[in-house]
């Protein structure tokens, strides 16, 4: 008696993979063992950056802080320190976006902890 595979299904695994990794280059796009690997590579790549982009936007935060307070005649850790002295809870997304985008609010909240 000839063995059973279930062909439907692995067909469509594959064909799911080979749907996935349409538009990269070369054999990496239609070659199954190719495709396969490029793709949980891919997937590790993912999930490896998505830790990175939190990494990223903090430096990102700090050094845009900075610069607007050095403008305003301190430094980034003397104005971090004088904030937390003061009690002003502010987390560094939004005083960036203060600095970027509303220096005179940024004026305002350096003046209240020097």
């Amino acid at each position: 008696m000839p063995r059973s595979v279930n062909h439907v299904a692995s067909k469509a695994r594959r064909t799911r993979i080979l749907k996935l990794t349409k538009g990269y280059f070369g054999a990496r796009k239609n070659v199954w063992t190719v495709a396969k690997n490029t793709y949980e590579k891919g997937l590790t790549y993912a999930y490896r950056d998505r830790k990175n982009k939190k990494r990223t936007f903090r430096a990102l935060w700090i050094q845009r802080i900075n610069a607007a307070a050095r403008i305003e005649g301190t430094s980034y850790s003397k104005l971090m320190g004088a904030l937390t002295k003061a009690g002003i809870e502010i987390n560094r997304k939004v005083l960036a976006d203060l600095a970027m985008n509303n220096p005179q609010a940024f004026k305002a909240i350096v003046e209240k902890v020097k």
